[in-house]
């Protein structure tokens, strides 16, 4: 086993990682803070690879080019480069995407790649989305571990996506059950915006989306303004 970080954020990353790291006989470490992934740190750690299951900060240019670092993104770049990718992608009806491990570049999401594998969002909200698109990633980690691929430029028209913001959440302007289905439930995840109605000194916030024939039925919480 080589000598690896892996560094990650969210409950079910770090669970996964610490799973990952128990089941091997090399070294596996692990960061879950910006401030610990330092130049200093990680020359005296001498990974083989840095994984970024999912990493919510820029990765400075003076580690991605000193070290191999693996960034992982749930559309088949070059499609989908930048921000919210699973919001973006079921914004626009899109369900069949794929996981895309790449090196980091100084392009954004425009490295080479070294696997894809299919994956599926037609269900779920995004936290179990990111769940499942997790233990994905960490199987692709082990494959590139035994394998060694070698990365390949990417190929294709280039799409790129724009990091959606708390406003966008608002869905009094969608007028079709499939938006507002996809909506509610590529934001029911810790830490993101609610879909959110704003009617008079209220906003409603919707949450637990779930098809019932011809309906739609939600959780909601409901906050003074």
């Amino acid at each position: 086993m080589k000598n690896i970080i892996i560094a990650t954020i969210h409950s079910w990353n770090i669970k996964l990682t610490q799973e990952f790291a128990s089941s091997k006989a090399g070294e596996v470490h692990i960061i879950t803070e910006k401030e610990n992934l330092t130049l200093e740190k990680l020359k005296l750690l001498k990974p083989e690879y840095i994984f970024f299951p999912h990493w919510s900060w820029i990765i400075p240019s003076e580690i991605y080019e000193n070290f191999n670092c693996i960034v992982f993104h749930m559309t088949d770049l070059p499609f989908g480069r930048g921000g919210s990718p699973l919001q973006n992608l079921l914004e626009r009806k899109i369900y069949k995407t794929k996981i895309s491990a790449i090196k980091c570049s100084k392009v954004l999401d425009g490295g080479d790649i070294y696997l894809k594998r299919d994956f599926d969002i037609s269900n779920g909200s995004a936290q179990e989305i990111h769940e499942r698109a997790a233990k994905i990633v960490f199987e692709m980690i082990n494959e590139i571990l035994q394998t060694n691929p070698i990365p390949v430029p990417q190929t294709g028209e280039i799409i790129e996506f724009k990091r959606r913001n708390p406003k966008q959440s608002d869905i009094s302007n969608l007028n079709d059950l499939e938006s507002v289905f996809n909506y509610i439930r590529m934001l029911d995840a810790p830490n993101y915006p609610h879909a959110f109605i704003e009617c008079g000194n209220l906003r409603y916030e919707f949450f637990n989306v779930v098809k019932d024939g011809d309906k739609l039925k939600a959780e909601v919480s409901i906050f003074q303004l």
